[in-house]
């Protein structure tokens, strides 16, 4: 008979090595192994070759770097999409594209089970199960980590340290790892060891090697730089003139955004799974598009509409970080979001500097700005009759009025 086949999700760090060789014993299966190529780098260097030596019968190594900026990215980001007032969700958005090549793998492949090495106190294993739940019903997914049998056998990393010298299982690592990390296009992030201690400062001179993506602030260029970022429906098309990709966009704004110290955050984030946790990200390109986009948004669109939007960002932020971005709910926001972006359209400049993007200029062909209108001198198209302001006024003191009576009533 064939064996069952099982597809893992696979970085190749020391976790999901040791997790393949131990799904193959314990299970008897043919073991897949999936890497989703979202702007790793050189983190991907040698993987077929390790997981295949590792014992993987096959390997997926797949460049879906387009389909993540494209598709993934930017939606989020015409949603203003952030998370805890801090987060740009880097990690989150990247969880579902994973899971859906994950399910299409095992669908072509056959395979009647998923698997994943999240920790069983993260987030991710949320993400990864609920988005696959999300795109079908029937598939199993082992989350190893879950299980005490193996919780039992990897107590620690010293075991599986062993465990995988005794194997002759190809990774490098120490006992002891002073953070972990994870990086795409979007973002890097930087989690637990030192960090776990929350005075503990990323920030300080001993530290700085830590960063990859940015330099620090003080370090970055005397001179600002201006950038030209240009929209169509909400989706940045172009920069400084030069037509370009949404995969082009995000490379491009990651080399200025780290050149100038861009995008750096420290904070205490709430996890979906109940416990607080600490993060250091890097989203050095996100943070430059978060803010062209809003500034493009503040002179084409409807302040109702973008009052309607942005009381929806902390219900759709929070969707994307637990792990629902296949559900009916996200799919809904999104098409108000679409919806609220036709309009926003239009060129923005901005000025880099030393950690900051200053905003420097914004027109569009669809302004709803006039200035005509907004002028302190005479307004020349008299579409605005100041002494109208008092009855508007007049109606809006009403019930505070009545409210302030009450009150002085009361003493």
């Amino acid at each position: 008979m064939a064996k069952e086949k099982i597809v893992l999700a696979y970085s190749g760090g020391l976790d999901t090595s040791v997790i393949l060789k131990w799904l193959k014993e314990t299970y008897d299966a043919e073991i897949i192994a999936f890497t989703a190529d979202i702007g790793q780098k050189d983190e991907l260097d040698g993987l077929e070759e390790k997981a295949l030596a590792t014992g993987a019968s096959k390997v997926y190594i797949d460049d879906l770097r387009d389909e993540f900026a494209k598709d993934f990215i930017y939606p989020m980001f015409q949603a203003g999409a952030l998370y805890e007032g801090q987060y740009l969700l880097g990690t989150s958005i990247a969880r579902p594209l994973i899971a859906k090549r994950m399910v299409d793998i095992a669908r072509a492949e056959g395979a009647t089970a998923i698997a994943h090495g999240a920790t069983g106190k993260g987030n991710d294993q949320v993400r990864f199960e609920l988005n696959a739940a999300a795109l079908t019903p029937d598939i199993q997914v082992i989350a190893p980590w879950r299980l005490e049998e193996f919780r039992n056998q990897f107590p620690g990393r010293a075991e599986m340290i062993a465990y995988a010298e005794k194997h002759g299982i190809p990774v490098t690592a120490s006992a002891a790892k002073p953070y972990s990390t994870d990086r795409n296009l979007l973002h890097i992030s930087y989690e637990s060891g030192v960090l776990e201690d929350p005075w503990f400062d990323p920030s300080a001179d001993e530290n700085k090697d830590m960063f990859l993506l940015s330099s620090a602030p003080e370090d970055a260029p005397d001179q600002p730089e201006y950038l030209e970022l240009e929209f169509e429906q909400g989706n940045c098309v172009a920069l400084n003139g030069e037509r370009l990709s949404p995969l082009q966009v995000m490379e491009q704004l990651n080399e200025l955004g780290g050149k100038h110290g861009i995008g750096r955050v420290d904070m205490v984030e709430n996890r979906f799974v109940g416990m607080k946790s600490r993060g250091v990200y890097e989203t050095p390109g996100g943070t430059i598009l978060f803010t062209a986009h809003r500034k493009m948004e503040s002179i084409t669109m409807d302040r109702e509409v973008m009052n309607l939007r942005d009381s929806l960002i902390t219900r759709y932020s929070t969707l994307v970080y637990n792990g629902f971005w296949f559900a009916p709910e996200r799919l809904a926001l999104q098409a108000l979001v679409t919806e609220s972006q036709k309009n926003v359209t239009g060129t923005v400049r901005v000025k880099l500097y030393k950690g900051n993007v200053i905003g420097a200029g914004v027109k569009s062909p669809v302004s709803l700005y006039n200035p005509d209108i907004a002028t302190m001198e005479a307004d020349p198209s008299e579409a605005y009759d100041q002494g109208d302001a008092t009855g508007f006024i007049r109606l809006n003191a009403l019930r505070l009025k009545v409210h302030s009576g009450v009150e002085q009533n009361k003493k």
